[in-house]
């Protein structure tokens, strides 16, 4: 395996900015969801952007919002980074796949090598993948094969970073992946503690070789965080504060030496999105140990 930075090193943190087509669909108000706050979503992207560039200290690109494309925030979901590779993946919905024009700009100027998921992988009706599906840890990938992404997406994936190990996993619900779990650093996986996380990590721990921590918390909305290690290795944790997940504030408290970040996120999970939705985050220094 090729030397890899440690787990939760990054220097870069990219996100794209709310538009006025907030919470609405093709242009059309959604429907299916509850309704939204754009202000308050736009504040809490703020402070969010905030916490990354001025308490963990990464460097911070923001992309302009764009009013044609209301899911844009949903940054994670166009492109799956690791080392110098970024794949530009391929949303589920039609509507979204422009997003990755200026994602895939961004990727170029911070001269990553760009590996596109082309329309013609997979046959009929191509493969898709979106971020939120991907979980990295360090050491492996695992796939959430949803109703966003796929076998055939998987298998680009699998082919684009063939240094790891790929594992698909099914996830049920209608979630993604990341929404029922994501890494509270090196080893340590948070996991909801739902009958659904509990099968998908069944299912995970039978297809990996590695033995990983797990912090479980009784919330599903709790289970998303955001890890980062400083340069100056200070352990961050961005997640849900108190008055979203008041039922997980003791479980995160067992990270001991950690600093804590809470992050609100409400609006967008209304939204079926977390925390980890509105950043890609990127390693460029190159330092190795």
């Amino acid at each position: 395996m090729a030397n890899i930075s440690p787990y939760g090193r990054f220097t870069h943190a990219v996100v794209r900015g709310v538009p006025e087509s907030f919470g609405r669909a093709d242009g059309q108000d959604t429907k299916e969801k509850e309704s939204v706050e754009l202000a308050k979503a736009q504040r809490q992207f703020g402070v969010l952007t905030g916490a990354l560039r001025q308490k963990v200290g990464l460097q911070l690109i923001e992309i302009p919002a764009d009013q044609d494309l209301p899911e844009s925030w949903r940054i994670e979901d166009v492109a799956v980074i690791q080392g110098d590779t970024a794949l530009i993946t391929r949303p589920f919905r039609q509507q979204r796949r422009t997003e990755a024009e200026a994602v895939r700009r961004v990727m170029s100027e911070l001269n990553l090598t760009v590996v596109e998921m082309g329309v013609e992988e997979g046959g009929s009706g191509g493969a898709t993948l979106e971020g939120s599906d991907v979980l990295f840890t360090g050491r492996e990938f695992f796939v959430g094969i949803s109703s966003h992404t796929n076998h055939r997406g998987a298998e680009v994936l699998a082919d684009t970073f063939r240094d790891f190990a790929v594992s698909t996993v099914p996830v049920c619900g209608g979630a993604r992946l990341k929404n029922i779990c994501s890494m509270g650093g090196p080893d340590t996986i948070i996991i909801s503690n739902s009958e659904k996380a509990r099968k998908t990590l069944r299912m995970m721990e039978q297809l990996t070789d590695h033995h990983y921590d797990m912090l479980t918390v009784p919330e599903d909305a709790a289970a998303n965080c955001v890890y980062v290690q400083s340069p100056s290795k200070v352990d961050f944790l961005l997640h849900r504060p108190a008055d979203e997940c008041p039922d997980s504030i003791a479980a995160f408290q067992k990270l001991q030496d950690y600093t804590l970040l809470p992050t609100a996120c409400s609006e967008v999970s209304k939204l079926g999105a977390s925390l980890s939705s509105l950043c890609l985050l990127i390693n460029r220094k190159h330092t190795y140990f």
